[in-house]
């Protein structure tokens, strides 16, 4: 009962902060760019980095930090201008941050921007849940935490719908078997994604438990539970299957206001656990914060 009503503060946590913040709030008043950083550069870091570079209005790309700062210079231009700094050091040289490492990595980035001030857009949110005091800490000094719809879609359905009742919200994610390989939950269980030669149902439960046993698949479902009732009640099944080639979610919703579903077939990006559409949301999302007209809640 604790950690359920916990993730139901969360979830209206990340409302509240969502309503109070507004979209635009960063670009107010602002003439310079918006300095963006980076932490992470593996699959999704370098598509960010490569469509920053290649242009958003309002928008500079200024600094990049990763595990391996020697290997990651090797990859850049010998002319770039783009700091490659610690991770403890992207809060001087950017106002946003954008996490794009592995879960276990959060709170390594987090604290330091958060203590700063700064905005931090998390993609491994499913890390959040193992980390509910970085909210506070976002609160106290005036930072903010940002989630992205990343490889989803509908989410400004399932916040309106959250203001009134939402009864249950259900996700069914199917995708092929390499894309699941290697996660926590299926290594416990022996079970062989190579083996799997017909769609084979291999986890249900909910997102928090999704989130502890796949932290590199489900980040969808945690953001799905952000935005609804909580990781507690909203419920994920995950099927592998070998006759896809892409990440396919469908969520369906049941509320006071409206019974909806929602179905989207991603293409894998470079990493086959992430859909390309993450990095395209996060680029949507930067446009957003610095344009003069925002779409969507």
């Amino acid at each position: 009962m604790a950690q359920e009503n916990s993730g139901s503060k969360m979830a209206t946590a990340f409302r509240e902060d969502q309503a109070a913040s507004g979209s635009a709030s960063l670009a107010k008043g602002r003439k310079d760019p918006l300095r963006v950083g980076i932490a992470g550069y593996g699959a999704i870091g370098q598509s960010l980095a490569s469509s920053l570079q290649h242009g958003v209005p309002g928008v500079a790309l200024t600094a990049v930090a990763s595990r391996d700062r020697e290997r990651l210079r090797a990859t850049l231009p010998a002319d770039t201008q783009l700091r490659v700094v610690p991770v403890a050091e992207l809060k001087d040289h950017a106002d946003v941050i954008i996490e794009c490492a592995p879960a276990a990595a959060l709170s390594s980035i987090a604290v330091p921007a958060l203590e700063a001030g700064r905005s931090l857009i998390v993609l491994s949110c499913g890390a959040l849940l193992q980390n509910e005091e970085l909210i506070e800490l976002a609160r106290q000094k005036g930072g903010r935490i940002i989630v992205p719809t990343g490889a989803l879609l509908g989410l400004d359905a399932v916040l309106a719908a959250a203001e009134g009742r939402i009864e249950s919200v259900t996700m069914t994610t199917r995708k092929p078997p390499g894309g699941l390989a290697g996660a926590p939950f299926l290594v416990e269980r022996g079970l062989d994604m190579a083996a799997i030669k017909e769609p084979t149902l291999v986890f249900e439960g909910s997102a928090r438990e999704a989130a502890r046993g796949f932290p590199a698949n489900v980040n969808v479902a945690v953001a799905l539970s952000l935005a609804g009732i909580g990781p507690d009640r909203t419920r994920i099944a995950i099927w592998a299957d070998p006759t896809l080639r892409r990440n396919t979610h469908l969520i369906e919703v049941e509320s006071d206001a409206a019974r909806f579903s929602m179905k989207i077939e991603g293409v894998p990006s470079a990493n086959p656990r992430t859909g390309k559409m993450t990095a395209q949301s996060v680029i949507a999302l930067l446009r957003k914060l610095t344009a003069p007209l925002a779409i969507g809640t």
